[in-house]
């Protein structure tokens, strides 16, 4: 039985351990109101605004102080060891009713890092049900390494590309995350996952928190910005990125926005087209 095993094991095995009670009830509420008082903020700015849903933990203090919360680091550190950089901490938003989907894919297929230390925390802000778009893991799958992705760059995929996994997947092999708000998930990079469309009344909301092994780098030399969040950097490979000087400082919304300059450059890398929504 799953609950027999202890973390390690169960993420060796499967590739996911979840449910992960993170933050109780209230404290998930009030980081979807901080949200989503800065998205009303920001409603008529689409530039900025994409910039706070790609870089939260940036841009706001309390999703700065999420991507730290030692409930998250115990458990990245379980299985990447005590040297931690947030990679990214993107937030997943399918809006209510609506037809945006994950296709199939493994999280590290176009990062452009040099290993597969890495490890993502994904933080419900919302009720995640499989009515409204939960996640799909396939067990194991993470064992088989990295496949061959297509791109879609499709309008209702909410990865940068569209990609997705160019072998089949058999979706009765799928377990289904369900999440209450302030639980997490944490998977593999190489697992295969997917999410469909949100059919219920309300946004489905999660913070995709990406723990790398400090050590780690970028392929191409490039120093993307990073929050060191745990042990030591040794090694210099990324840039640190300092906490929010305040609630969407200006100076932040720069540091970002060449962030995700850089970030396009590696995410697009070989691809036809640049017509991804994300950086």
């Amino acid at each position: 039985m799953q609950e027999n095993r202890t973390v390690e094991a169960r993420y060796s095995d499967d590739g996911y351990v979840f449910p992960i009670d993170i933050v109780d009830t209230s404290d998930a509420a009030a980081l979807r109101a901080d949200l989503e008082s800065a998205e009303a903020e920001l409603a008529n700015d689409p530039e900025r605004l994409a910039l706070l849903r790609s870089y939260p933990d940036r841009l706001l203090p309390s999703f700065d102080n999420l991507v730290r919360h030692p409930k998250l680091i115990e458990h990245a550190s379980k299985v990447l060891g005590p040297d931690l950089m947030v990679w990214s901490a993107a937030l997943f938003i399918k809006e209510a009713n609506s037809p945006k989907i994950v296709s199939w894919h493994q999280d590290l297929t176009y990062w452009g890092l040099d290993d597969a230390e890495e490890t993502t925390c994904w933080v419900a802000l919302s009720d995640v049900s499989i009515a409204s778009g939960a996640m799909k893991f396939v067990p194991g799958s993470h064992k088989v390494s990295a496949v061959d992705h297509v791109d879609t760059f499709d309008d209702n995929n909410l990865l940068s590309r569209g990609q997705e996994i160019a072998v089949d997947v058999n979706e009765n092999d799928a377990i289904a995350v369900e999440l209450t708000p302030g639980q997490a998930s944490m998977h593999h990079g190489h697992l295969f996952h997917a999410s469909g469309p949100n059919t219920t009344d309300d946004r489905r909301i999660g913070a995709a928190i990406r723990y790398i092994k400090a050590s780690m780098k970028q392929q191409d030399g490039t120093q993307s910005l990073v929050a060191h969040v745990s042990g030591e950097d040794r090694w210099g490979h990324f840039k640190i990125a300092q906490p929010p000087k305040g609630r969407l400082h200006e100076d932040d919304f720069e540091a970002c926005r060449q962030d995700a300059q850089a970030k396009r450059h590696i995410l697009y890398a070989g691809a036809k087209q640049d017509g991804g929504t994300r950086y």
